[in-house]
């Protein structure tokens, strides 16, 4: 299980950039990224295997175009419960807060792509430790909050 791609954009509803590192910053997401902020979809994940699947598909997309954040392989989201914990490359943590989301109207990615994975495939969580992440490092599930913040 590992990182294969991180992504920013300075703007909601916008594929993102892929960077090769980035920092995750306490209470907040990634730094310089749009959807970062004091809530509970600060960072977003995608299997890096559906967006392979969107291209086996047809569709014209590579990392960063569903504005996914942090995009990995070899962790099946869907199995993964609200509330665990995960580790991040040497330092930062994060909780997993929601799977998937609603989309109230076509945004900019589903006319760009043709779809957009990200409401039933997206996971979402809140970083509880900062850190500088790379890509190629290790994603590790720790386990389920233990009641502390």
């Amino acid at each position: 299980m590992k990182i294969v791609s991180i992504a920013v954009s300075r703007k909601k509803g916008t594929p993102k950039v892929r960077v090769e590192e980035a920092s995750l910053l306490k209470g907040h997401g990634l730094e310089g990224d749009a959807h970062a902020g004091p809530w509970h979809r600060q960072v977003s994940f995608l299997a890096a295997e559906s967006i392979e699947g969107a291209q086996k598909k047809g569709l014209d997309v590579t990392f960063g175009d569903f504005a996914e954040n942090i995009a990995t392989s070899g962790i099946d989201w869907q199995e993964i419960p609200v509330g665990t914990r995960m580790n991040l490359g040497d330092s930062a943590l994060v909780e997993i807060t929601q799977k998937g989301k609603e989309c109230h109207s076509k945004c900019a990615i589903y006319y760009l792509a043709g779809d957009c994975i990200m409401p039933r495939e997206g996971i979402f969580a809140r970083v509880l430790k900062g850190g500088i992440i790379r890509c190629g490092e290790p994603v590790c599930i720790i386990g389920a909050r233990r009641g502390e913040d």
